[in-house]
Formats: structure tokens, C-alpha cells, sequence
């Protein structure tokens, strides 16, 4: 089986080698994934079981990979992935997510669109909603992010109080309110128009302003600024 083997191919093509040759860019998502779970199995090489992965994974979309927890990982049964690899490729997605989200954060909150993108980057891996809100200065510049609450694949519940406190506590004088929809949907719900406009008239009496309330999916982003509701 020997064959199979990375060592035995040309050293150009070695993903470790040719990283360090070539750059992370030259390599594919499989060799990318081989240099993080290092061995393959008697028979694969660690690129086979990679592709294996990502085959019948995500179908080859590493945005499905990432929203996978370790033990979904574990549970596909590929031979050469086991729990200590399946931590691996998890953590190493994450980094990945963080780092695009800390790309994409704005300083300064200009349009809808800013804020969207710099959240969907936070929260396209959640699987379950996610209700955050950022707190921002009188210059719209972003002194905090905070998750209020998770809840399940339906929904999320978020407490005025606990979102009037944290403002006061950073000393903010607006916020945008935020929430993930898993099913991919943008509309939103006639529980997310009554749970904005509570969080709204509830700020009032701290002079807070609700400047937006943004939800977003892979679809898209629907902000209730852009459309009237607030």
C-alpha cells in the first residue's frame, strides 16, 4: 500500500512541501485539509481522505464543513478522521470564520450593508439563532459586541433589560440589534417586529436610539432601517 502514501510522491506535490514552496493559494481545499489531519489510512493517502471528507461532508462547500460540530464530523464515519481530527478541522474553520469576521468589522457604522456583511460573517456558522447587539457611541463608532442569547433552531429570546443594562454599562448611545435566521429566510417574523419595537420604546426612556435591527442568512440581509420599520 505503499503507494498511497504522501512521502513516496514528488516533493512538488507534497501539500506540506508545496505550501512552503509555493504558498497557501497554490493548494486546494483536500491538500489544505490533508496537512491539518497529516496521516491517511492504509489505503488513502491523507489528500484521499480529505476529498473524502469534503465529498461527502459539505459537498464540497466548505461553508457546510464548517457548520458541523465535532462529533457530526466524527459521526460521517470516514475512515482516517476519528475525534482527535475532527477537533482539528473543526478549530482550524473557526479561525477561519474569525478572521473573516475581524476583516469585515467597521470602526465607524456607515450603511445597513457595513454592519450586514461584518455580521454575517460572525454568524453564517451558527446553526441555531443567535440574537447579538452592538453597542455604538455617539460617532456610530462600535465600543461593543455582545450575544444576549442562543437559543434553539427556531428561535431565540432576547430580554430588553439585560440589552438596556449592557448599553448603559458601556456607555453607548444607540444599538443595532442583530439575529441569524438558520433557515436561510429574511423575512422577518411578526415576534421579530414586536420584539424590536419593545427593545425600541424601551430605550427611549435611557435616550438610547435603536438605529436598525439586521437580520441575516445566507440568503441576504433584511434591515428594518432600509424598509421603514423603525
Amino acid at each position: 500500500m505503499e503507494k498511497h502514501t504522501i512521502k513516496n510522491w514528488a516533493q512538488d506535490d507534497r501539500p506540506r512541501e508545496k505550501l512552503m514552496l509555493k504558498g497557501t493559494n497554490a493548494l486546494s481545499n483536500s491538500e489544505l485539509i490533508a496537512i491539518l489531519i497529516r496521516n491517511g489510512t492504509q489505503d488513502k493517502s491523507a489528500v484521499d481522505v480529505a476529498k473524502e471528507l469534503l465529498t461527502v461532508a459539505c459537498e464540497n462547500n466548505l461553508q457546510k464543513l464548517s457548520r458541523l460540530s465535532v462529533n457530526e464530523i466524527v459521526r460521517l464515519k470516514i475512515k482516517g478522521i476519528g475525534k482527535v481530527k475532527a477537533t482539528i478541522i473543526a478549530a482550524a474553520l473557526e479561525l477561519g470564520s474569525r478572521r473573516d469576521a475581524t476583516d469585515k468589522k467597521r470602526d465607524v457604522i456607515v450603511t445597513s450593508s457595513d454592519i450586514a456583511n461584518y455580521l454575517r460573517a460572525k454568524l453564517q456558522y451558527k446553526q441555531h439563532e443567535v440574537f447579538v447587539v452592538i453597542y455604538l457611541n455617539r460617532a456610530n463608532k462600535v465600543l461593543h459586541y455582545e450575544i444576549i442569547s442562543e437559543g434553539g433552531i427556531t428561535g431565540t429570546i432576547a430580554d430588553p433589560r439585560v440589552i438596556i443594562k449592557k448599553a448603559l454599562e458601556q456607555n453607548a448611545t444607540a444599538l443595532i440589534l442583530s439575529h441569524n435566521h438558520p433557515s436561510g429566510s429574511i423575512k422577518p417574523s411578526r415576534h421579530d417586529e414586536q420584539l424590536t419595537q419593545k427593545i425600541k420604546e424601551a430605550a427611549v426612556f435611557f435616550d438610547l436610539k435603536v438605529i436598525d435591527h439586521i437580520i441575516v442568512s445566507d440568503e441576504g440581509f433584511y434591515s428594518f432601517s432600509d424598509s421603514g420599520l423603525l
